[in-house]
């Protein structure tokens, strides 16, 4: 007996997840955390119409929660870089497991605004550190989930909550209590994942406002912004306004149809980033540049002839547009920076691209009232996006091809 009592007793390991599921856990909270920010959109008619309140405010709903993502980035973004991955993605995903069952209970446009809030707060903080993360397991696969995932989630969230609201009871609690199980188990998948980041000193200092760039992400930040701000100002006013400009031109509310506008321009978005996610960063964006211009000119032209066909298929074509604009701005730039800065780096490519998102849609809801109504709204809006995504095509082209394709060869190592 007294031999046994001597003997060393087991090391307890505890239970950890390999690398591969890590990476694709940490691509599902992407998916889902942006699923959670779309699936509120078919659901702006049904709120408009028990709560009494003007587009002005849905396009102010859908634009708080750009500040709030954006208010996360600025001060939280780089957080994961200094603290770990984990313990910012475990917060992140319960808070946002939490403000689900906060939406199906949510009984005012206070309450919905002040949960859009938290829930920005939420996905800023996630959606940095879960990109670096992926990065840190596998590169390669990293930079083309970051890219993947975001049309994905909202593809997914926009057309799933049309369908659940559409087909199934509770229209305005079941999505919600859905996606609050799936952010359940992805915080116990957290709580199992090895961590990928060392802990550096300086957390509290990286909470201070700062939009410093290391010196090699620069000059494609600067040839990229034209390209994020053309694609997510057109998905923002899709997220904040397609319900309802489908709506108009069918002359019925189809919550399914009012999904499906955001759903085909991001899911055509996410079909593009597979297919091109081996040609050069600079073709994908000149490609992308060029389907914005093309594909907004279709959906702008079928508003004048009323074609609820044509205007979906213009979107196909913008979404692909979409799609390869903001693959193509991501692939250029962040995986030139060094692990320890990368939260940082896509930090500031989401500040730019929810800013775009954010704020022209604002802009849009309050000309709708005050302006020249939806429809003519929609058509100014078109033509800016289409302005913009010149511009952006211009840059490229103004930029030599032999300087751009060695720029991102780091990034392709």
């Amino acid at each position: 007996m007294s031999e046994l009592l001597l003997l060393p007793s087991p090391t307890r390991r505890r239970l950890r997840l390999p690398s591969g599921p890590a990476f694709y856990l940490q691509a599902s909270i992407v998916v889902f955390f942006l699923a959670g920010s779309s699936a509120p959109t078919p659901l702006y008619a049904l709120y408009q119409r028990e709560w009494g309140f003007s587009s002005i405010t849905t396009t102010i709903v859908f634009a708080v929660y750009a500040l709030a993502v954006l208010i996360a980035l600025l001060t939280v973004g780089s957080l994961s870089d200094y603290i770990g991955r984990r313990p910012v993605l475990f917060t992140a995903v319960v808070v946002q497991a939490l403000t689900m069952l906060a939406f199906a209970t949510a009984s005012s446009v206070d309450e919905l605004l002040w949960i859009r809030v938290i829930q920005g707060l939420s996905t800023g903080a996630a959606v940095a550190a879960v990109g670096a993360g992926m990065l840190d397991i596998d590169r390669s696969r990293g930079t083309i989930a970051n890219s993947v995932s975001a049309p994905i989630g909202t593809a997914i969230g926009a057309i799933g909550s049309g369908l659940l609201v559409q087909f199934l009871p509770a229209p305005t609690h079941l999505v919600y209590l859905v996606l609050s199980g799936v952010f359940a188990v992805q915080a116990v998948g957290v709580a199992l994942m090895p961590e990928t980041s060392s802990r550096q000193p300086g957390a509290l200092a990286s909470l201070r406002v700062s939009f410093g760039l290391p010196a090699i992400v620069r000059v494609p930040l600067l040839v990229a912004a034209p390209a994020l701000v053309a694609a997510w100002a057109l998905a923002g006013f899709y997220g904040a306004l397609g319900p309802s400009i489908v709506k108009r031109m069918i002359g019925h509310n189809s919550f399914v149809l009012g999904g499906a506008a955001l759903f085909a321009l991001a899911a055509t978005g996410a079909v593009t980033l597979m297919l091109l996610r081996n040609a050069a960063p600079r073709t994908v964006m000149l490609l992308g540049t060029t389907g914005l211009i093309l594909g907004v000119g279709v959906t702008v032209l079928a508003l004048d002839a009323a074609s609820i066909w044509l205007f979906f298929a213009g979107t196909v074509v913008a979404g692909a547009g979409f799609g390869a604009a903001f693959q193509g701005a991501v692939r250029s730039i962040v995986p030139l920076a060094r692990p320890h800065e990368r939260a940082g780096v896509l930090s500031i490519v989401y500040v730019i691209s929810y800013l775009a998102m954010g704020v022209p849609a604002v802009v849009g809801g309050f000309l709708v009232v005050h302006g020249g109504g939806l429809l003519v709204t929609a058509r100014e809006y078109g033509v800016a996006v289409m302005v913009l995504a010149a511009s952006a095509l211009a840059g490229l082209l103004l930029r030599s091809a032999p300087a751009a394709v060695t720029s991102v060869c780091p990034a392709q190592a």
